[in-house]
């Protein structure tokens, strides 16, 4: 009897170690994919004329964009300039108490570089990025918008539309054509973040919908 006891405990545990390692592969493998999917989107880009621009928020130097930021308002000053785009929607609150709002700073450069301020739309309370497209979504149907063209870097933007069409927006792609995350150095932080944030809002999704994803 204590033969076949320690039998079964030894099979037991070699189960369960093959079932650990077997998760673990699964996740290596998602987190693979996962990335590998939000590096490849980082070339797709609209041409879509839309009603606004919405620039996703970045930190502020005082009353300067940081050079993050400055990358996605020239762009979306770009798309204005060539038409593509009648309408800038900035996002983003305060990162402390004191400093100026990300959207405040944003419209600043903007209007300083040629913008028309009666084409300038914010929202100045987000604080992460399904904040700025809630908030800007918000605006955009009192300002009379429908249609929403997302400016940000491109390794954000996978996410960014990803939220965008949870929010049933009518929005495309338009990712900065220089970046700050130039290197690989760089670049492999916001990789990873982007990559474990995407994975979470998919986690979320699947536990507040499990229906949806079952089918």
């Amino acid at each position: 009897m204590k033969g076949k006891s320690r039998i079964r405990k030894i099979k037991s545990r070699h189960w369960l170690v093959i079932s650990i390692a077997s998760l673990v592969l699964i996740g290596v493998i998602w987190t693979i994919t996962t990335a590998s999917l939000i590096w490849a989107y980082t070339d797709e880009e609209s041409s879509r004329q839309s009603d606004a621009a919405i620039i996703l928020g970045a930190a502020v130097e005082g009353d300067n964009p940081s050079p993050v930021f400055r990358e996605r308002i020239e762009h979306a000053i770009l798309l204005y300039r060539q038409g593509t785009i009648s309408h800038l929607l900035f996002t983003g609150g305060s990162g402390s108490a004191g400093e100026r709002a990300e959207a405040e700073v944003g419209r600043d450069y903007a209007v300083a570089h040629g913008v028309d301020p009666a084409d300038i739309q914010m929202e100045t309370e987000s604080r992460i990025t399904e904040e700025n497209l809630v908030n800007s979504l918000s605006v955009g149907k009192q300002a009379g918008f429908r249609t929403y063209t997302i400016v940000s870097d491109p390794l954000h933007m996978k996410r960014a539309m990803k939220l965008a069409s949870g929010l049933g927006m009518d929005a495309v792609p338009s990712p900065t054509r220089t970046t700050a995350y130039q290197t690989w150095r760089s670049q492999f932080p916001f990789l990873a973040r982007e990559t474990i944030l995407y994975m979470g809002y998919m986690v979320k999704g699947w536990i507040d919908n499990p229906q949806q994803h079952g089918k």
